[in-house]
Formats: structure tokens, sequence, C-alpha cells
């Protein structure tokens, strides 16, 4: 789309579904404009690597629709379920500020949105800009429930670099043939690994590299000489990725819709839940040259899908039908490339970064392997050393409650989850070469809807510690409901007295790749009341139970305190 076609949609957009909004209790101070989106979620056909079967979409989009907004705006979506399935929707990087309610993480802060009814989501975006998505947060629905969100700064602020000829999205994704609801169901039942996709997606198109796709290309028509910018947005389940163009440089200026310091690599890697903003400038001879997403897989011995889905950077003048020059992708095991990318992320300018921690947790992200129970092993125990896999933190399963923890939490009914997650291991041992893989060592985990209580306005550090427990991966961790500096990160197990800090400029991000047998450090200010989902951003892990819930409790200031629950608020 050009830059005046944009901001035509843009006006069109601001006069159509801007209105008055007043009177709404606990309403974040008025600065912004309403917008209104109408979503239904649909089942479609799509006919893709020569099969046709139905996918859950919203509005029959794939990907789904886009929303427009500016900082500052509030935003409102009513999502009716036109399809069998529960579905909830997860606005990713949306801070939630006292609408913690609409976050969205199905038993989190919700009760899915069952068949034939509806939810309406209300939240602003409270000095935010930049790039976002949101995707399904129920099942394995969000394989393709998701699109993105474009905030642009206020009107006459400029971005903090050259303006671009135009701009455009560019979602990462994952494709299965499968139904990913029975797909998931079947995976946990046989306490195996899940299958690798049937092909990576750009925008939706495997590209050529796949059966019944050389014309199923997401294509970028190019002028010489311009800038373009680019909203990456790794949508997939269960893998990380690399992207690159051709001959092309990028410069990333924004990671999960925080500004950075220009940085200018050959290649970027996203985990899933992760954006990137990067400027492209069309220097190269007349051409076509492709864009490359593949993986990044940092775990021993497991399958995973590595054939490359390719778009098209064609410039204008280039032969339509000419090979494109190809992109160079790092291996998928590269560690070095992955931690070249973070190494080059720093906040645009430096930072208020809390100082003095009064909250310190230390938590291991990591897989378990479960002894066997089943009575049919050859059916139910497919995983290491016969058993079934698990995932944890702090080893601590989490399991998802009947009704959702915010509303047993505001109501006070008992029995859904307890307050008891542990702020450390329960026992500290080499976490990266000593792990108990084998038996008699226990690699068992203890399942548990464990919850970590902070007071408003907590100091928060948080070390994520990588474990290797069936293998070392990097884990992308989600906090919803926060944005956090990453103030380290490193190889090996934690050591306070060696690790180096960035308190300087770090970047702000709510997404963080703990590193494959390293840790990383957070910290932020507990000062947005609710119940948070901290998670593994790989879905295979989440429905393993690498999560935890963060319970933030109300402070004494007349914005500090959570709302009453909406009137539609899905039952359980």
């Amino acid at each position: 789309m050009s830059l005046m076609a944009n901001l035509l949609c843009f006006s069109v957009l601001f006069l159509t579904m801007s209105f008055s909004y007043c009177c709404m209790a606990h309403k974040w101070p008025a600065g912004g404009s309403t917008r209104f989106y109408d979503f239904k979620v649909q089942t479609m056909k799509v006919n893709k690597l020569c099969n046709t079967k139905e996918i859950v979409t919203i509005n029959k989009m794939f990907p789904g629709p886009i929303v427009y907004a500016q900082e500052d705006d509030r935003i409102i979506v009513k999502v009716t379920n036109e399809t069998p399935y529960n579905a909830t929707i997860h606005w990713h990087g949306v801070r939630q500020k006292l609408s913690c309610w609409f976050d969205g993480p199905s038993y989190i802060t919700q009760c899915p949105i069952q068949a034939g009814a509806s939810f309406t989501y209300e939240f602003t975006l409270v000095q935010q800009k930049g790039t976002f998505f949101w995707h399904a947060h129920v099942s394995w629905l969000r394989a393709t429930v998701y699109g993105a969100i474009v905030v642009y700064p206020k009107t006459e602020v400029p971005y903090p670099f050259e303006h671009p000829y135009e701009e455009h999205i560019v979602i990462l994704g994952e494709y299965w043939l499968r139904d990913v609801v029975q797909l998931e169901r079947e995976v946990l039942a046989s306490g195996g690994a899940a299958p690798p996709a049937d092909a990576f997606t750009i925008n939706s198109h495997p590209g050529p590299n796949y059966n019944c796709s050389r014309n199923d290309v997401y294509k970028i028509d190019v002028v010489p000489g311009k800038t373009y910018l680019l909203r990456l947005i790794n949508a997939g389940l269960n893998m990380e990725n690399f992207f690159a163009i051709a001959y092309h440089k990028l410069t990333i200026v924004e990671a999960d819709a925080e500004y950075t310091k220009p940085f200018t690599t050959d290649r970027v890697m996203l985990g899933p839940g992760q954006t990137m903003n990067v400027l492209v400038t069309a220097n190269q001879p007349i051409g076509k040259y492709s864009m490359a997403m593949g993986p990044y897989m940092s775990a021993q011995n497991i399958s995973f899908q590595n054939i490359s889905a390719i778009a098209y950077f064609q410039y204008s003048g280039a032969v339509p039908n000419s090979i494109s020059l190809p992109a160079k992708l790092p291996s998928f095991n590269d560690n070095l490339a992955a931690k070249t990318v973070m190494d080059g992320l720093r906040s645009l300018n430096p930072v208020n970064v809390p100082k003095e921690i009064d909250t310190e947790l230390f938590v291991t992200v990591g897989l378990n392997v479960n002894k066997c129970r089943s009575k049919t092993p050859r059916n139910d125990c497919r995983g290491m050393n016969n058993g079934t896999f698990a995932a944890s933190m702090n080893n601590i399963s989490f399991v998802m409650p009947t009704v959702s923890i915010l509303e047993a939490y505001y109501k006070k009914i008992g029995g859904q989850f307890t307050v008891d997650f542990p702020g450390a291991p329960l026992r500290f041992y080499d976490f990266v070469n000593g792990a108990p893989n084998n038996a008699p060592n226990n690699t068992q985990a203890i399942n548990g809807t464990r919850t970590k209580v902070l007071k408003f306005g907590s100091k928060v550090q948080l070390i994520f510690q990588d474990t290797s427990t069936v293998t070392t991966e990097n884990h992308p961790i989600h906090l919803h409901g926060y944005s956090f500096y990453v103030v380290g990160y490193g190889t090996g197990n934690y050591n306070p007295q060696t690790a180096n800090f960035n308190l300087i400029d770090p970047p702000y991000m709510n997404t963080i790749g703990v590193p494959v047998g390293g840790w990383a450090a957070i910290r932020f200010v507990a000062d947005n009341p609710g119940v948070w989902f901290m998670h593994c951003h790989l879905e295979i892990h989440q429905s393993w139970g690498l999560g935890a819930v963060l319970i933030v409790e109300n402070g004494e200031g007349e914005l500090e305190t959570l709302p009453h629950p909406p009137a539609d608020l899905p039952r359980c």
C-alpha cells in the first residue's frame, strides 16, 4: 500500500470509526479517538499445498483484518463466534492498563466465547505505538486466527527515522493440513512431541518451494532507490524463524512496539510473539529478490520443517517471470546469528530502569518427562524414556482451571488456584549441564495452578534460566500486561557475580527469547493490577504447562484499582 493510500485509508478509518465516548467507569483519561471493529469468528475453505481444508478465521480473512489506530486511542472490538470451537482474542503486546478483563487468554482472564456467543473487548493504547498483533488464545486456533495491529504516533509526531516511501506488514506463520484443535488433542493424548508444520508461510503464502505453491506467493513491488518499512510479526505456533531479503540489508528501528537505536543486519530472528520494524532500501540492481523465512531450531533431536517460505521483493522494471535471486539464511541451529540480533537491540534513548529491586524471582524454564501411568503405553507414552512430555516453570507444570483465574480472584471463588508459586526453584543444581535426564533421576514435574502475588508498585527483577532436561532450547517467554527491560542475558547458569547488566538503554520488550542453555534478566514495575499470564510462546510448550500467573494487587490511588468485570463476560 502506498504511503498516500495508507494515510487516506487511515483518515477514512478515523472519520468512520471515531465517536464520542463518555460515562465509562474507570475510563482511562481521554486523549484519543475511539475505534470500533467487528470480528466474526468464521470458518472458510482454503486451497493450499495441493489440499482443500476448512480453517478458522476472523471475517473469512487469512491473515485476519488489520486493526489501525493512533497512540492513546480506545479500541472496541465485538467478537461474535460463528464456529463450533471455543474462541478468545489476545491483543499481544497491548499493556491493558486497567483493562485486564479484556486481555484474552482463556481461563486466565476470561472463559472462552462459546459457539453462538459474543464478547466485546475494550481497551486503550496508553502511551503505546508501533507494531502489535492479535491472535486466538485458546487451543491451537492461533495457527490461523491472527492479524496485525498498527498503531501510528499521534498526529504530526514523526517517526524517529527517515519516513519510508511505503509500509508493508509481513506476518510469518506456520500452516498445518490437519485440524489444529484435533491435532493438539492427539499430541497431548500421545504424550509425545508435536509434528512439524506442513509449511512456513509469509502473509499466509508458502511460496514456490512447496508443492502446488508456485503461484501462492506474497510479493512486494518496489521502486528503485526508495526505502520501505516492513512490519515483521512472528505469528507461528511452534517455531522460531530467521528472515532475510536477498542482497539487502535490514535496519531494525523497533522491537516489540518500542523504538530502538538503528541496527543494520543481514538477517533477523523472531520467536513466536515477537514483532520487529525494519527499514529496507531498494538499492540493488533491478531484479526480483527472495524474501525468505526459515527455521531456527536450538533444541536437540526435534523434527521440524526445514523448507523455507519464499516471498518476492520485486523491483519495478524487473522481468516478470524471471528467477528470483536467493536469500541466504543462517543454518537452522546458528545460535550466534540469533544472539547477534539480540545484541544489537538497544532502546532509542536512555530509559528509567528500576534500580532498587524489592522483589526478586528466579524462574527455571524447560521440559520434563513424567512417568507413564497409562495401561496402553504404546499409545499414550511416546515421550522420552517411554514417559510423557511436560514443561514447567520452577518445575511446576501449569494446569488450566475450570473458571478464569481473574474471575475467581475478583469474586473470591475458592479451589481454582493457589498463591504458592515459588520465587525460586525448589532445588538448585547445574541447570545447563547437569539436568536429570535418565533414571533413576527424577524428571517429573509437579502439576498445579499456582500464582505469584505481587504488591502494587513492586520493582521486580525476574531471572529466567533455561534447563537441559530433555534438551536446552531458546524459549520465547511472553508476559501479559507489561513490557519489561531486558537488562541482561548470557549462556550457562546465571551467576549474579559475573552477570553483565545494561541499566542505561536496554530494550523494552514483551517477549524475550531466553537463550539456549542460558539465562535472561528482566525488570519492570508492577503498576498494572490484574491477573497476568507468563508463558512460553511455543504453543506445544504452553500446552505442556510452561507457564505461570502473576497477580498484581490493587494500589491505593485513583487509577490503581482493577475495574469491575464487564456485563457480557463469557461464562464457563
